[in-house]
């Protein structure tokens, strides 16, 4: 196929490379990020995430940093506002620590406020965080979450659809939470205004047959007042309402061991 694609001369814009020198600048590449400790697995491969197989923004490509892509259909987005209130904060806090207490894997997308509370709780608590992240996989951004990002590296999990060096962009954010709704089980929305990510990843968890879980904090948005009859959206209105609801949502995930075979995640 790629002998057939390149080198041909008779097209509007001639390519005049070779199979050879292109295969040979694509190894090179694929070993400068394995030595940095990047992992490269395509749509294909085995150890690709099977549930992000299921979603219509699946990335053709994932790069990682962390321990290594494998199952886990027991993971929960916890998302907001970067401009959290201290409620906010205290409330995603909570909810990642109840998480990580059962063992559920806590993916967020390391942005400032509620991302960042849930990251650092999940990490307090030992459990297991996934950063979902909008640029490249080389990249830090904000500046301020370095550190937290190469510390969910060491011992989690930090993944990017976007080429390791791409900056970010007003598209990589949305593209992004298609990936983070993808990759969870369900979205838990803790806060966020009309205009927030945490409002598309919503959005995006609907049509990814992914249920989605909206607190009390956001219900004060028409957004999520609009969202609240929808089928497979949970109102909670304390952190209780909202661990029930979760844990309902996980008693109907498979887990790991049945999902072999299965070459799709099984859409809730």
């Amino acid at each position: 196929m790629l002998a057939r694609l390149v080198g041909r001369a008779d097209t509007l814009f001639p390519d005049t490379r070779s199979v050879d020198s292109l295969i040979e600048a694509a190894a090179g590449d694929l070993l400068a990020w394995q030595a940095e400790g990047v992992t490269v697995r395509a749509f294909f491969d085995e150890d690709y995430p099977a549930q992000l197989r299921d979603i219509r923004e699946m990335p053709p490509l994932l790069f990682a940093r962390g321990g290594g892509l494998r199952p886990d259909p027991r993971a929960i987005a916890v998302v907001g506002s970067r401009e959290a209130s201290d409620r906010g904060l205290e409330v995603a806090g909570s909810v990642a620590t109840s998480l990580a207490s059962r063992g559920v894997t806590v993916v967020s997308g390391l942005a400032e406020g509620i991302d960042t509370a849930a990251h650092e709780a999940t990490l307090a608590a030992g459990g297991r965080t996934v950063a979902v992240i909008g640029t490249g996989i080389r990249r830090h951004y904000p500046a301020a979450n370095q550190a937290l990002q190469e510390h969910i590296a060491d011992v989690g999990l930090v993944i990017s659809q976007f080429w390791p060096d791409a900056a970010p962009t007003r598209q990589s954010f949305p593209m992004r939470n298609a990936v983070m709704s993808g990759y969870a089980a369900a979205t838990v929305v803790v806060e966020a205004g009309e205009r927030s990510g945490a409002r598309i990843q919503a959005r995006l968890a609907l049509q990814h047959g992914r249920p989605v879980v909206l607190t009390g904090q956001v219900m004060r948005h028409e957004w999520a007042r609009s969202f609240a009859d929808r089928p497979g959206v949970h109102v909670a209105r304390g952190t209780v309402e909202l661990m029930e609801a979760v844990d309902g949502i996980l008693d109907r995930v498979p887990t790991a061991p049945e999902l072999e075979g299965f070459p799709e995640f099984v859409s809730l």
